[in-house]
């Protein structure tokens, strides 16, 4: 046994070469030791590496910046449109990094292929980051831009994100289903949503590959305020007690993940609560995979079924 197959333990074989390759790389810019290091450390090298993985963005797609004037703050934010395209929906996005990093540029060409990919307008949101504005500042921000967006377009809208943005989409979604102008839909991608961890992936992927349930623990820690209650839904959205009268929704998660059972339990506590959602969990493929939609076959497969739902929601369509 080579001493790569030992570090790669059960997942040496279970993924393509492909994906061993994005892997790889990824761990050369962010190496599974750097949550340890100063958060402003991290955040440098995450920007890098995620300039180092932008795609640019299609023909046709401009985005301009501007921000939301809220109490005592201002909330960046970037709106993505399609040239000749009357657009039938806006979709509000949170990125992901673990609510500690990224923002409007480092999801910036997923946005835009997002955009161009619907027809649909796009407004990605910069919701404060941890450990210098602990909960509930990203989900206050959030909800926010949620209802920014409902006062400044007559759009329908659709909420969308990926990891701890994710875990934002879903909080707005639960906290704002009554809202005059509520979201027709929401499309969430690895969602970090506050599941059982002495269960399911929980347990079958603690190890896996770009995020250990370690990871997870710590990016849960560092955003935690001083007394967080575990049983907050605004913090840990499967900890809400009801789940009617959400929208449609479609959970998208990676089979080789620590939080793929969140979408599983997500779907089934809509469809109990009488509500309409469904649950991809993506094959062969781990958390993050998004960045690898042009380099791996299946991430890119994945990342068409993602825009698809968005599609489909969005037209007031149920998901393909």
């Amino acid at each position: 046994m080579t001493a790569e197959s030992m570090t790669r333990g059960k997942y040496e074989t279970r993924l393509d070469p492909e994906l061993w390759a994005y892997i790889d790389a990824v761990n050369a810019w962010y190496p599974p030791e750097m949550p340890g290091l100063p958060i402003d450390k991290q955040r440098a090298v995450y920007d890098r590496m995620s300039r180092a993985f932008h795609q640019g963005r299609p023909p046709g797609v401009t985005a301009s910046d501007s921000l939301i004037a809220a109490a005592g703050r201002d909330i960046p934010i970037r709106r993505y449109r399609l040239a000749g395209a009357a657009a039938k929906a806006m979709v509000v996005y949170y990125h992901g990094g673990g609510f500690i990093l990224g923002g409007l540029d480092s999801h910036d060409d997923i946005c835009a292929e997002l955009c161009a990919g619907t027809g649909f307008d796009v407004l990605s949101v910069e919701y404060r980051l941890a450990p210098e504005h602990l909960h509930p500042a990203a989900f206050d921000d959030a909800v926010t831009a949620f209802e920014w967006a409902a006062a400044a377009t007559d759009l329908p809208l659709v909420l969308c994100g990926e990891s701890a943005g994710g875990n934002l989409a879903a909080g707005v979604a639960q906290a704002t289903r009554r809202h005059a102008s509520a979201a027709i839909g929401q499309v969430l991608i690895y969602p970090d949503l506050g599941g059982d961890e002495t269960a399911g992936s929980y347990v079958e992927h603690a190890e896996a590959p770009l995020l250990s349930l370690h990871d997870i623990a710590f990016y849960r820690d560092v955003r935690s305020a001083r007394r967080q209650s575990p049983g907050d839904p605004t913090f840990q959205p499967l900890r809400d007690t009801d789940f009617s009268g959400l929208p449609p929704t479609v959970i998208v998660t990676a089979e080789c993940d620590p939080l793929s059972s969140d979408g599983e339990t997500y779907r089934d506590r809509i469809l109990t609560a009488g509500g309409r959602a469904w649950w991809h969990e993506e094959p062969r493929l781990v958390h993050s995979f998004l960045r690898a939609r042009t380099t791996v076959p299946a991430a890119a497969e994945a990342f068409a079924r993602i825009v698809g739902a968005v599609g489909a929601l969005g037209r007031g369509d149920l998901p393909p």
